[in-house]
């Protein structure tokens, strides 16, 4: 179907980071990883969760943004998602911190891509302004990941 509405956007990356606070708690879980790893992954199972209640709290009624939630848009291509953001999960490695980090930047910034794709692409103001802010607290978590999982390391 081309005709979405923000919400189902929306609550689709909210499922999406929920998907991604299940894979890294599965990762933590098993033991084959390494101290540091482990707490790499329960780092960034906290980062998810907060991302997908941040989210999902644009959903509940009375939001500030229910106005821009119920705009329709047209996308042609696979939405709700680029491929690769399906395909990350499954491919994350756990070999090392830095492996660990690599994938949950890919992801965040990929969002964060598509997210300013959908402002580029926004029929009015309100709408570019909602989802330009959505790319903003991204590159914003993408900094935040970085440093605090490099911290971890220099540990």
């Amino acid at each position: 179907m081309r005709f979405h509405q923000v919400k189902e956007l929306v609550h689709w990356a909210a499922g999406y980071h929920r998907r991604l606070a299940e894979q890294y708690t599965a990762l933590a879980g098993g033991g084959e990883v390494g101290e540091r790893v482990r707490m790499a992954l329960e780092y960034l199972i906290e980062r998810e969760r907060k991302q997908e209640n941040d989210l999902t709290g644009y959903l509940d009624d009375g939001s500030d943004h229910s106005q821009v939630l119920e705009t329709w848009f047209d996308d042609p291509n696979d939405f709700p998602h680029p491929p690769v953001l399906e395909r990350l999960p499954d491919c994350i490695e756990c070999d090392s911190v830095q492996s660990v980090l690599a994938t949950a930047l890919t992801a965040h910034r990929t969002l964060q891509d598509l997210y300013s794709h959908r402002a580029e692409l926004a029929g009015g103001r309100d709408e570019k302004a909602f989802f330009e802010a959505l790319a903003a607290g991204h590159e914003a978590e993408v900094r935040r990941i970085a440093r605090d999982i490099q911290r971890l390391e220099d540990y």
